[in-house]
């Protein structure tokens, strides 16, 4: 059985033992123990993983908010893997083999060697990952942290990172009129939050400054990033000092004008109980407690559920729609990085709609959109290839590309408005109005495996921002490496990129970079008389150039005013 291996595998990482007999061992105490790690040499590094921040959300912790650990421990514990990832149902999942647990809310630390056996505190750069809040982990090698601290090495500005793991799907997210009694929804946003809260407490162990910690993701890690930044009402805690959002906000982007028959949360809760024997118990959420690990994921993985990158409300970490909270001024004031690429929507919008009856009908499905909405959607997206994205690819998709559809550009460049273009500038705006450092950037390169019909879509700037011109983690049947047969350009975007959000981490400012080649590249600050983006570019000569942010300014208020105001 599955389970068997990863059961012993959790009760090994918790057992102590004996410190290995060579003195490059990197150990490290903290608050409820001593922890070993491993030394990279290829680096000079230390790394520590796996270790737990909470308490396992088993048995009868499973659907309650996590609780911090509350033993400790005598002797040296291994710190030298990763834990198996949370439960999760996807590509980022499957790609690492489908290595889940439950016992999973666990934690890893990368510092540059030697760091922290005196009394040098480092910058922190603290990772959430992406996946649609449904799967991933932080084991994926494609957020492997050695490159970018590597990078603060070279640079003279040497920082601590960190990634974490957090519940997903229905383990993190599930939620209910019982879920809302109990106070547990959104338990992945408060795994994460008891995460940044363990750093804060256990830091400077490893030679990091519990003061100069930045909160960073991408994708449903950005509007993690968001949601931590709103938790609670915008209650500043002192637990980080600045945070960078790559390609996502939690905005709401749904009109709700019609009723689309979509699948509301308590019915879902309803049908995992009925699918669970769990009906007829008078607590249905303690019974969703006790059934058996494998047999409760078996029926996560195999029934329909309402799509989790819809922000939940459940009056106590998210007190109330996003876009409200940050226009009342509800949010954690910090410095912030903030960005999207040319191309998101071609990752979200839908393929095949040819006709106008089609994209109508589209409108409405997706964006519960009446009549009227539509007719002004459909005006401020007109069915011209001219004026869609991506704007790498000319005309409509025909031959082999006419799965795409014929209004392809169109759709593209309405979903990616709508969900992550439109977001991103009321979210600076939003910054910028409060007197609050702020840097936003646009991304436009084509990667190696990616078709123009695609462009520079979600997820692509990610390699760039690590540093992982190797392509460590993307030789897989879902990705190519994105820097393969690429010219020498690409690498150095990859390094200016890298340096900048390491001189942000450790100064707050992201032109500090002094990049070889590139070091009069200079990114403006946003501000709402001027507001203006770095756009990166491989193909440009100066790997960047500053962009004026008023770009699909009509299209961009519209929707502020129909959805966040």
């Amino acid at each position: 059985m599955p389970g068997l291996s990863l059961i012993r595998i959790s009760v090994l990482a918790g057992l102590a033992w004996a410190l290995p007999a060579y003195d490059s061992t990197p150990v490290a105490t903290v608050q409820n123990g001593s922890y070993f790690g491993v030394l990279s040499p290829t680096y000079s590094q230390d790394n520590f993983l796996g270790m737990p921040y909470a308490q396992s959300p088993t048995g009868d912790l499973r659907f309650r908010a996590p609780q911090p650990l509350n033993e400790s421990w005598d002797g040296v514990r291994n710190a030298t893997e990763y834990s198996p990832q949370c439960f999760g149902y996807g590509s980022d999942t499957w790609v690492l083999g489908n290595y889940v647990s439950e016992d999973c809310l666990t934690i890893n630390v990368v510092r540059p060697h030697g760091v922290g056996n005196d009394d040098t505190k480092l910058p922190v750069a603290l990772w959430i990952h992406g996946g649609g809040l449904t799967n991933g982990g932080s084991s994926d090698p494609r957020y492997n942290l050695s490159r970018i601290v590597d990078q603060s090495v070279k640079m003279g500005k040497p920082m601590v990172a960190v990634s974490m793991n957090y519940r997903l799907h229905a383990w993190g997210f599930l939620f209910s009129d019982e879920i809302k009694a109990a106070g547990a929804g959104n338990l992945g946003f408060r795994d994460q939050h008891l995460a940044i809260q363990w750093v804060h407490d256990n830091i400077a162990a490893f030679g990091g400054d519990p003061k100069q910690v930045t909160i960073w993701g991408e994708s449903a890690g950005a509007r993690s990033v968001a949601a931590q930044l709103v938790a609670f009402g915008g209650r500043d805690e002192g637990l980080y000092r600045a945070a960078i959002m790559q390609s996502g906000t939690g905005y709401e982007t749904d009109f709700g004008e019609v009723d689309t028959g979509a699948l509301t949360w308590q019915d879902y809760y309803n049908t995992l109980v009925n699918k669970t024997n769990c009906a007829g118990a008078a607590d249905t959420l303690q019974c969703l407690r006790n059934v058996p690990t494998w047999d409760l994921s078996n029926i996560l993985n195999s029934t329909a559920s309402p799509t989790f990158s819809s922000p939940t409300i459940d009056g106590d970490f998210i007190q109330a729609p996003r876009w409200q909270l940050v226009r009342d001024g509800k949010f954690v004031h910090v410095p912030l990085i903030i960005g999207t690429n040319f191309d998101e929507g071609t990752s979200f919008g839908q393929k095949g709609i040819n006709t106008t009856a089609q994209w109508e009908a589209y409108l409405r499905s997706s964006a519960s959109a009446n009549n009227a909405t539509i007719a002004e959607l459909s005006a401020l997206y007109p069915d011209d290839p001219a004026v869609g994205i991506p704007a790498t690819f000319e005309g409509r998709p025909e031959g082999e590309l006419a799965s795409y559809g014929a209004m392809w550009k169109r759709v593209a460049a309405f979903a990616g408005d709508r969900g992550y273009q439109a977001p991103r500038r009321v979210w600076a705006q939003a910054w910028a109005a409060a007197g609050l450092p702020t840097y936003t950037y646009a991304f436009n390169v084509l990667s190696t495996g990616i078709e123009p019909v695609v462009g520079s879509t979600h997820f692509q700037e990610v390699a760039y921002v690590f540093d992982n011109t190797a392509g460590l983690g993307y030789d897989t049947a879902v990705a190519v490496n994105p820097f393969g047969g690429k010219p020498e350009a690409y690498f150095e975007l990859a390094d200016l990129m890298s340096r900048m959000w390491v001189s942000f981490v450790t100064t707050l400012d992201p032109n500090r970079h002094e990049t070889p080649g590139h070091d009069e590249v200079a990114w403006p600050a946003y501000g709402l008389e001027k507001a203006q983006n770095l756009a990166f570019d491989a193909n440009v000569t100066a790997l960047a150039y500053v962009q004026g942010d008023d770009f699909r300014k009509e299209q961009f208020e519209y929707f502020q005013k129909k959805l966040w105001t």
